[in-house]
């Protein structure tokens, strides 16, 4: 093999080891779940509107006899508010149990196919469903039940192509080195397009929520236009030239407290690349983990069922969060919005922090477990806001570093982990699929959350009870905190012998 070295400082610091097509791949990634995100958040940031419209009005239902019945039933669903709030509840159920089944589905498809295909396919697709959904529907003045919860079905599943496919292909050109890092802030995705898609939203809402729809459908659209011709999956397809492994253990998770292997050690070799000779034979494709083994890896199942119970939480905030602002305080729908993106800045900081520091201490589930220790009093602390926007925007940041740095790290930078360990090695196409068992899992639980919560909706008494399913999250991954905290108390022990 021919070495060649593209930076002349080795060990000259941590971002010497990527390339640009490492931003690339970074880049295209980020922004194709950020449409996503935008286009599926603004569902939620419209609902006011979108019940409005479902439901008649005060001079329809005050004068019955210049407006017959039959005549305002053929354009509003329901007869009242609770009716339209309670079938946007079902609407999020329908989405999350179909998102769920898809992930299971679309892990496995993915760790198969190209997962540009698969990508590309999910966020077209995605987002002719929500143009149908939300925009031609109102354009042609056409209602019906059956029809949003056939589209809803429809948009879960092929919304379940995405995740799963991103985070295998971050998992392609980024190690072990950095991952929580890099991870973490790359995680913050979901929340840039909360973001964007409140400020979407917002901004066109007073000329009708179709439009919001058709904004944030367009953009996603692009965007997986934009992945299907420019998006590298891995440096394998970077012609020959692709980079030597830097991470010597690169396939064992930090949740491991295994000693290195003899004889390895860590390289940082300032991007140093080989160049595949003409005669050499190319490396065999590594088979795809099957799904029932993936299931069955260490850390797989307890980090399934954490992030089931962080999820129910995430995303009772994530579909209904602009609803309480709006309902509970009294704040127009455009105000509301614009509120509510506080809770996603608190999730990309605490995400990105969180993630910076597990990667200092070398392991993850410590980490999670002081921030969701005080993601409780975070969640009991926001129950009792007053009506007063700034300190309701810092109580949500707070809450939000708390909880979504936790559901970050764990649908990202812990599931590149888990689907990169030492019971891979013979089998390396494996990042998909368990990407989608934690994340489909996590759905699960978000769904069965829009299930039982769906009378609280406006009470404060919703925040409470999420405050204490923290602590179930805490008890799942109890096993791993203390194997954790043991390999470091060993780590100190044997640093202490040494000195």
């Amino acid at each position: 093999l021919l070495v060649t070295p593209v930076m002349s400082s080795p060990c000259c610091g941590f971002l010497a080891q990527y390339t640009h097509h490492h931003l690339v791949a970074f880049l295209l990634t980020f922004f194709s779940y950020v449409f996503l995100h935008a286009s599926r958040k603004t569902f939620s940031n419209v609902k006011v509107s979108i019940s409005a419209q479902w439901t008649p009005s005060v001079q329809n239902a005050s004068s019955p006899a210049f407006s017959p019945g039959e005549t305002w039933e053929e354009h509003n669903l329901f007869a009242d508010s609770d009716g339209a709030t309670l079938f946007l509840g079902v609407l999020d159920t329908i989405f999350l149990f179909s998102y769920a089944v898809g992930l299971y589905m679309s892990g496995v498809i993915g760790d198969r196919m190209n997962l540009r295909y698969v990508l590309s396919f999910g966020l077209c697709g995605s987002a002719i469903v929500e143009f149908v959904f939300g925009t031609l529907t109102e354009w042609l003045q056409f209602y019906n039940i059956y029809l949003y919860c056939g589209l809803w079905v429809l948009n879960g599943l092929l919304q379940s192509a995405v995740w799963p496919c991103v985070v295998a292909v971050m998992g392609n050109w980024f190690g072990k080195s950095g991952r929580g890092f890099v991870f973490g802030l790359w995680s913050a995705c979901a929340s840039v397009g909360n973001i964007l898609g409140a400020f979407l939203a917002s901004s066109v809402l007073k000329y009708g929520y179709e439009y919001a729809f058709l904004v944030t459908s367009v953009l996603q659209f692009a965007g997986g236009v934009v992945v299907f011709f420019g998006l590298l999956t891995s440096p394998k397809e970077v012609g020959d030239l692709r980079p030597v492994e830097r991470d010597a253990d690169s396939h064992r998770p930090l949740m491991s407290d295994e000693e290195d292997e003899e004889g390895s050690e860590e390289v940082c070799d300032g991007g140093y690349y080989t160049i595949r000779q003409g005669d050499e034979e190319p490396r065999e494709t590594p088979k795809a983990i099957g799904f029932c083994q993936a299931f069955c890896l260490p850390g797989v199942l307890p980090y399934s069922l954490a992030y089931a119970c962080l999820k129910m939480v995430n995303y009772s905030f994530f579909f209904w969060l602009p609803f309480y602002l709006s309902r509970n305080f009294g704040w127009k729908e455009a105000q509301a919005d614009r509120l509510s993106v506080w809770y996603d800045v608190g999730g990309i900081i605490g995400g990105t922090i969180q993630g910076l520091i597990s990667d200092f201490m070398g392991k993850r589930a410590p980490v999670l477990a002081v921030s969701l220790l005080l993601a409780m009093g975070a969640l009991v602390g926001y129950s009792h806001s007053p009506p007063d926007q700034v300190v309701n925007a810092a109580l949500l940041a707070t809450t939000g570093f708390f909880i979504g740095g936790p559901s970050n790290m764990i649908s990202s930078a812990i599931s590149a982990d888990l689907g990169r360990q030492e019971a891979l090695r013979g089998s390396q196409e494996a990042l998909a699929t368990v990407t989608g068992i934690v994340d489909g899992t996590g759905s699960i639980g978000a769904a069965v959350g829009q299930v039982t919560h769906t009378r609280d909706r406006e009470s404060t008494h919703m925040h409470t009870v999420h405050a204490y399913t923290q602590k179930y999250v805490i008890v799942f991954i109890l096993p791993l905190i203390v194997t954790e905290i043991r390999a470091m108390w060993r780590d100190r022990q044997a640093r202490t012998h040494e000195l």
